[in-house]
């Protein structure tokens, strides 16, 4: 009896650290998407990091060093508009950006300082560029609604397709459901924003998702002012009319309770 209870004891403990590591593990999985090759790493709000083989891009890096301890450093900067949450001067100050070529459309360019001058590369809606193997296009991104249309002017910022490996993920920055959106072709993964009075609210989000059926859909950019989208209804909006669009929540916001 006493070798029984040794044995069942031992097989307790299997089963108990078999649970704790599929709780880790699905904490794990909240956190970064392992999609295919494609390392995505959500750091808050419209920041990513995105690892590809030996090649680490920075989406929009905002937030300072501090926001980028545990990441590699970036070969590629991309960088969307000129507001705060998208673009911040000390932050490409501080994070080691000597190896790294920086995206970005021409208001960007004309904030930063001339030391990253020769780092730059200058896209325009609609220009495409390569750099280490991939392939960024430039795609518009403002906003529709007459009473938004001070926040972002169509032409000034950059939405980005990154042709990546035969794959095409596109990341939105601020913008509504415009036309260009909604006539992307072969998207495999959307990251796309959802805030008023910045940007436009999820069932506008949906209804363009739904038109472009991109293969998986990333909600990001969902906190607004002074309310934070639902993402639970925008998945229920995609996936009521096309349950092939799988809908994918990453914590975009670790410090916050969203």
């Amino acid at each position: 009896m006493k070798k029984l209870s040794t044995i069942s004891i031992f097989i307790l403990l299997i089963l108990f650290g078999c649970k704790e590591k599929s709780r880790n593990q699905e904490k794990s999985d909240a956190i970064v998407e392992h999609a295919e090759n494609i390392k995505i790493i959500p750091i808050e709000h419209a920041t990513a990091v995105l690892e590809w083989n030996d090649i680490t891009i920075y989406i929009d890096p905002v937030g300072g060093k501090q926001a980028f301890i545990n990441q590699k450093e970036p070969d590629l900067i991309l960088i969307t508009d000129i507001h705060g949450d998208h673009f911040d001067v000390n932050t490409l100050k501080e994070l080691n950006t000597a190896n790294a070529k920086i995206m970005v459309p021409q208001a960007v360019a004309n904030g930063i300082p001339s030391e990253f001058t020769p780092q730059i590369d200058v896209l325009n809606n609609g220009d495409s560029k390569e750099r280490y193997g991939i392939t960024v296009e430039a795609i518009p991104m403002y906003n529709l609604r007459e009473e938004a249309l001070k926040f972002h002017k169509k032409g000034r910022g950059n939405g980005y397709v990154l042709n990546i490996d035969g794959q095409r993920l596109y990341f939105s920055g601020d913008t509504e459901d415009i036309p260009e959106m909604r006539a992307l072709k072969n998207i495999d993964k959307a990251f796309v924003c959802m805030n008023l009075p910045y940007t436009m609210n999820v069932a506008s989000a949906a209804d363009a998702i739904l038109e472009f059926e991109p293969k998986e859909i990333y909600p990001y950019h969902y906190r607004g002012n002074p309310n934070v989208s639902n993402v639970k209804e925008f998945k229920a909006l995609v996936n009521q009319k096309n349950q092939n669009i799988k809908v994918v929540q990453l914590d975009w916001y670790p410090n916050d309770n969203f």
